[in-house]
């Protein structure tokens, strides 16, 4: 077949193709019908369609609506297929991250369902423990689900957008999702995300609200593990917001800010930061080792802000248990 005659047919092919409205609304009318799978299989085949004629508008059309009224019906998996369809689609075509992509992107993660955990927990389980393992299960299936879509539309932001860590309103976001719909809290991930995030108050809330469910002595180390992620970010200015927004929010709460040699020691070293004095940074670390060395990833965090605020190197940068808080 000739090059010339091959785009002749893709050219028809783009013209034959209806506008996807009545299509949208055709498919809508399965979902709410009931027919989940098959609405699921057309909702493929047919943006497939006209992505392939390089009509990535509509694709894209398609695809939200279909990831937002299957997730309105909490049909999980399917809904986040299509989500993660919808960001494969924003990479073919190559589209930039602007207000009006991330503006559709949160209008599907606003679809996913939310049904936090605890209140799960009561009279409306069985003694066996049947209905809670199948609620959790089904947040692992939102979470996972999620996830996956914010994880891919991060990589995508990531090359399509300004900020090489990736969309800080997609960290946030992310963030958000794991911390309140998880059925176990992965503290290092949330806190993770949030670093990457643009939203130091709302990480504080965040972070109080953990202090009141967490074990004793998790607290003081969630804290110094959040501040030590931000400032192994360079990110010194953030680090002291947090810590600012966590003692107003504790003091409206009438609650206190832990106090531990380990809190002690992230406030010196916030401090020490405010200037070139590395001499003081090692005397801090020698100082307060037994306090830092209750989580084995503070000792790389702390060398990785040596290399960020005093330029000493220690190892390869992101190496270790540190390297793995970071991946996405």
């Amino acid at each position: 077949m000739s090059r010339s005659l091959s785009l002749n047919m893709r050219s028809a092919s783009r013209r034959d193709l209806p506008p996807p409205q009545k299509t949208i609304e055709r498919l809508e009318n399965m979902v709410e019908g009931g027919n989940y799978y098959e609405a699921q299989q057309m909702y493929k085949s047919t943006s497939a369609r006209y992505i392939t004629c390089q009509r990535y508008k509509e694709g894209l059309d398609i695809l939200q609506s279909g990831a937002s009224i299957q997730l309105k019906h909490g049909q999980v998996t399917c809904g986040a297929e299509l989500a993660v369809l919808f960001v494969d689609t924003l990479v073919k075509g190559q589209l930039p991250y602007n207000e009006e992509t991330f503006g559709r992107i949160r209008k599907i993660y606003e679809a996913f369902p939310r049904i936090h955990m605890p209140h799960f927990l009561g009279d409306d389980y069985d003694d066996d423990g049947q209905k809670l393992s199948e609620a959790i299960s089904a947040a692992k299936v939102r979470a996972e689900g999620c996830s996956s879509f914010l994880k891919a539309a991060l990589r995508w932001s990531v090359e399509f957008g300004p900020s090489r860590n990736g969309s800080p309103e997609l960290h946030v976001m992310l963030a958000e999702y794991i911390y309140s719909e998880s059925p176990e809290t992965d503290m290092t991930k949330v806190s993770s995300h949030f670093v990457r995030g643009n939203d130091p108050k709302k990480f504080a809330s965040m972070l109080v609200n953990f202090m009141g469910k967490c074990y004793p002595g998790e607290d003081d180390t969630a804290i110094a593990r959040s501040v030590l992620m931000y400032l192994s970010l360079g990110n010194l200015r953030d680090a002291n917001l947090l810590m600012d927004a966590m003692k107003e929010q504790l003091k409206s709460a009438d609650l206190e800010f832990p106090k531990s040699d380990l809190i002690q020691f992230i406030k010196y070293l916030l401090q020490t930061l405010e200037r070139d004095a590395y001499p003081l940074f090692k005397t801090l670390r020698q100082k307060y080792k037994t306090s830092t060395d209750r989580d084995p990833v503070f000792e790389e965090v702390l060398d990785e802000i040596a290399a960020k605020f005093y330029g000493i190197r220690q190892q390869n940068p992101l190496e270790g248990l540190f390297g793995d808080m970071f991946k996405m």
